[in-house]
């Protein structure tokens, strides 16, 4: 039905053209009426096949029975991409400047307005010079085509308007037929634009997948920092409270009992990244009360950290990689022994935490720059970014004192990101 009323109508249009030519022609001008009558016979000889032809190359072109508005020699379509205004502009500006025959380009960013020309082949091969209907679509349409696109801001997303028409005017339209050659242009450009917002999307999930990967790697990383518990601790505490159950049992008792809360706090927090500050403290708590029996008096300690920071994330086994640098490298070895201080303060939403002592400092044979403190920063880099810092510094007036800063805003959603 549709097919069958665009063929009438264009028979309709060209039977009132000639009958007012004709009406002029015999009235006004008093010449004989068979010439235009022939005229206009040979006219719609051509015209129906024309028609005919245009109809079954919109059909080609659309793969079904075509629809009146794609039967149009003007096409109209909105086009919805998941771009602001400017990346949608430059997109559909791409799209037109890779069109076949596209000419005369002008692009209006600022307007976000793109207008194009877009020559006019002919659909079915070379044309006799002979052929009307070739002459008449020539006078009539123009000689070429034109492509207007215009995008729409909607904020995150934009809208863009193509329209794809004749040089000439509406009117011609009841007249000739352009073989689908703007719905194949409407076309050619709606599916460049889906290429591309189909390729950028691609590219989204792939940038999405490098990152998982690389989380999956910092978490790798992570638990084998994580793991790398010194032994000799273990090793050497095991070893003293087994001295003592002969000399000293109640000292026996209370040093496996630090142990065992040291290793309640330190065995199930290997494989995890974050802890709390209150956590890690007890930890540190529970490994200095152990050293203190074992070093005696040569060992005090100082721990200022309020009791809100408790609850504050906290990377697991840092602060203990701290106090064990402090005493293995600071106080273990050095005769009179000495103090560890661990402060904790906030301000600024940061956290900054200290552990200190007045031993050996950086002139000993060991400054404590060796693998614990480069897992420390290599954690800090992999979890926080630039979001965190490390400090290590002299003490005063001896010894050694190394900080960590981290964010207190969101500092959850940092972990693990490098």
């Amino acid at each position: 039905m549709t097919t069958l009323f665009f063929v009438t109508r264009h028979v309709l249009a060209w039977c009132i053209f000639y009958l007012l030519v004709l009406m002029v022609w015999s009235s006004a001008l008093n010449l004989p009426e068979f010439p235009i009558v022939l005229l206009w016979m040979i006219t719609l000889a051509f015209v129906v096949p024309d028609v005919i032809s245009h109809i079954h190359r919109v059909r080609m072109i659309v793969g079904q029975d075509a629809t009146a508005e794609q039967l149009r020699n003007r096409q109209r379509r909105q086009i919805e991409v998941p771009f602001p205004a400017d990346d949608a502009f430059g997109l559909v500006d791409a799209a037109l400047r890779e069109l076949p025959r596209a000419v005369d380009i002008e692009s209006a960013r600022d307007s976000l307005r793109v207008r194009s020309g877009v020559s006019r082949p002919d659909p079915y091969g070379a044309h006799s010079r002979f052929d009307p209907m070739h002459w008449l679509d020539t006078r009539l349409g123009g000689q070429r085509d034109v492509v207007v696109a215009t995008v729409l801001p909607g904020g995150d997303t934009s809208s863009i308007t193509l329209a794809c028409e004749p040089e000439s005017g509406a009117w011609t339209d009841w007249l000739r037929v352009d073989h689908g050659r703007n719905l194949e242009t409407i076309e050619a450009i709606t599916r460049a634009i889906t290429r591309r917002v189909a390729e950028h999307r691609r590219g989204e999930k792939e940038v999405v997948r490098d990152t998982a990967s690389a989380r999956e790697l910092s978490e790798a990383k992570l638990s084998l920092l994580n793991a790398q518990v010194e032994p000799h601790f273990l090793y050497n505490t095991l070893a003293s409270a087994q001295l003592l159950t002969r000399s000293d049992p109640q000292r026996a008792d209370a040093m496996l009992g630090h142990l065992i809360a040291y290793l309640r706090r330190s065995l199930p927090r290997t494989l995890q990244g974050q802890s709390t500050l209150g956590e890690e403290l007890e930890r540190a708590n529970a490994y200095l009360e152990i050293l203190k029996i074992r070093m005696g008096p040569r060992l005090s300690t100082q721990v200022d950290v309020p009791e809100a920071l408790h609850a504050l994330p906290f990377p697991s086994m840092m602060l203990q990689t701290l106090v064990e640098n402090a005493i293995k490298h600071g106080l273990e070895s050095k005769p009179g022994g000495g103090t560890v201080w661990i402060r904790a303060t906030t301000g600024n939403q940061e956290l900054s935490v200290t552990v200190a002592d007045d031993g050996r400092g950086f002139n000993a044979e060991s400054s404590g720059t060796g693998i614990g403190l480069k897992n420390v920063r290599e954690r800090l880099r992999l979890a926080y970014g630039n979001a965190a810092r490390f400090s290590i510094a002299a003490n005063f007036p001896a010894g050694v004192a190394a900080t960590i800063t981290l964010p207190t805003d969101n500092a959850r959603e940092h972990d693990h990101v490098a």
